[in-house]
């Protein structure tokens, strides 16, 4: 599991019970149903990618990875927003992806 990004460690010591029913609601929501958790990490990208938030967009393709998922997926769910957000929207969440991406090659290397 990668390490959680420093901004979230600062959030949850300054606002544990926030932190803690955020944690507790997200829970629920993937327990929710009967999507698996790869499926629900694709769909949760795709999500990331509408709403154009840099960081959701990491923080995806971070869980993405411990879940096992190779880059070439992250990169198609990404690609198939293209027609539902548009090429500009898609390639700024592919950028957003890569950053992740590049990050996981070098590490392997």
């Amino acid at each position: 599991m990668r390490k959680v990004p420093v901004r979230f460690q600062e959030f949850t010591k300054k606002h544990p019970k926030i932190a803690a029913a955020y944690e507790s609601l997200a829970g629920e929501c993937r327990r929710s149903g009967p999507l698996s958790e790869r499926d629900q990490a694709l769909v949760k990208l795709g999500i990331a990618a509408g709403s154009q938030t840099e960081g959701s967009i990491h923080s995806q393709v971070r869980k993405a990875l411990d879940l096992g998922l190779q880059s070439d997926e992250i990169r198609h769910a990404i690609l198939l927003a293209l027609t539902s957000i548009g090429f500009p929207k898609m390639m700024a969440s592919l950028t957003w992806a890569e950053d992740i991406l590049d990050k996981e090659n070098s590490r392997d290397k």
